[in-house]
């Protein structure tokens, strides 16, 4: 028995000794992560803000890091939990939503990714430089996908004056304007020309260059003419150049090819309401809404036609319910408040004037990637940009 026994105190020596090994505090492991981050050493950093979070998962600086160092090493899947985790806890987040999203991005959740930018710009999109160009690439690739075009066309094509040509701005702009439900990497790639020559011409028709927009434009057809959208989009170009003339036999050519073409009809009975034209506009948009009774600027283009004909009450109507889709459409509540004043419905149009105001200075939130990824240790996790 006492054999046993002292058998038995040698086995349970190391245990105590080991139970009696001071264990670190989470103010020890968070100095010491922070420290390894410093000093580059991202691996044991990774680690170490691990096991911080693990001991205190309120710690919101931890899982900033955390998710940073994981997004930074490529590890897209286990950084995403890492921002989600920080997004939930901050409530000045607006970066983390950005690169929450652009981690479902590379993991292909794209319906979270889409949710996580909106998130990221209601909150004023914050951030530095690297982060707006890489994250506004991503958001408007995801618009186009979703079949958004007419956003994501109209913040490219805001941007483009702004950041120059690029062959990604090209791009972009290419697919948006066909109204082709891809991304920049997964389109076929016979159709590299066809998406080139459109991306160039829009770009250059957004950027004022109106002789090298119609050159482009015009190579499009002699190669491309039968392609569903280049009618299409040779009509939003005669549009924005406000060739109406021209643009509704474009439109016309496209409905030929496709007589339920939604967004062509729609495009031409605005076409014809700014060409002085609302009563044969009527028809086309009200066949419009018919086909897409949840597009907005269909409801816009039968609501302008009706006030142009005179009958502001039902232009009303139908501006309201493109409103109820499109809210934030600066021209939806600049036309729908002259609807109201042509109703004798002062206030409600000064309502609508206002929101007008607000919304036409609100700038957008895009730029463009010039071959720079975004860090997450460059940006502030409180949303501010770093100095």
């Amino acid at each position: 028995m006492k054999r046993f026994s002292s058998l038995l105190a040698l086995f349970l020596a190391p245990l105590s000794a080991l139970s009696a090994t001071p264990q670190k505090s989470f103010e020890q492991i968070a100095k010491q992560a922070d420290a390894a981050r410093t000093a580059d050493r991202m691996s044991e950093a990774i680690g170490l803000y691990t096991q911080g979070v693990h001991l205190h998962p309120a710690w919101s600086d931890g899982w900033w890091w955390l998710g940073s160092l994981l997004y930074d090493e490529d590890r897209f899947a286990e950084a995403a939990p890492a921002f989600q985790k920080f997004v939930a806890l901050t409530p000045k987040s607006g970066p983390g939503y950005a690169f929450l999203a652009l981690c479902e991005y590379e993991t292909q959740d794209f319906g979270s990714s889409v949710k996580h930018f909106g998130e990221w710009a209601r909150r004023g999109s914050p951030g530095n430089d690297a982060l707006l160009d890489v994250a506004g690439f991503r958001w408007a690739s995801l618009l186009t996908r979703e079949g958004r075009f007419s956003e994501a066309l109209y913040l490219l094509a805001a941007k483009a004056a702004k950041v120059g040509r690029s062959p990604a701005l090209v791009e972009a702009m290419g697919l948006a304007s066909l109204r082709m439900n891809n991304l920049p990497e997964d389109y076929p790639p016979e159709r590299r020309e066809l998406v080139w020559l459109t991306g160039e011409a829009a770009y250059y028709s957004a950027t004022g260059a109106t002789l090298r927009a119609s050159q482009y434009a015009d190579r499009l057809l002699v190669h491309y003419s039968h392609e569903p959208g280049v009618h299409f989009f040779r009509g939003t170009l005669f549009e924005f150049q406000k060739d109406f003339g021209a643009a509704e036999q474009e439109y016309e050519e496209e409905l030929r090819a496709s007589p339920d073409n939604g967004p062509a009809m729609t495009e031409l009975a605005v076409t014809l309401v700014d060409d002085v034209q609302p009563d044969k506009a009527v028809p086309i948009a009200e066949r419009a809404v018919s086909l897409e009774p949840q597009n907005p600027r269909s409801y816009y283009a039968l609501g302008s036609a009706l006030l142009e004909t005179g009958k502001p009450d039902q232009g009303a109507r139908a501006l309201e319910k493109a409103k109820q889709f499109a809210p934030n459409s600066s021209f939806i509540r600049f036309t729908l408040a002259k609807a109201y004043r042509a109703l004798g419905r002062e206030e409600e149009a000064k309502r609508e004037s206002a929101a007008f105001l607000a919304l036409k200075d609100k700038q957008d939130v895009l730029a463009w990637p010039e071959n720079r990824r975004a860090t997450p240790e460059q940006v502030d996790p409180r949303g501010t940009k770093k100095p």
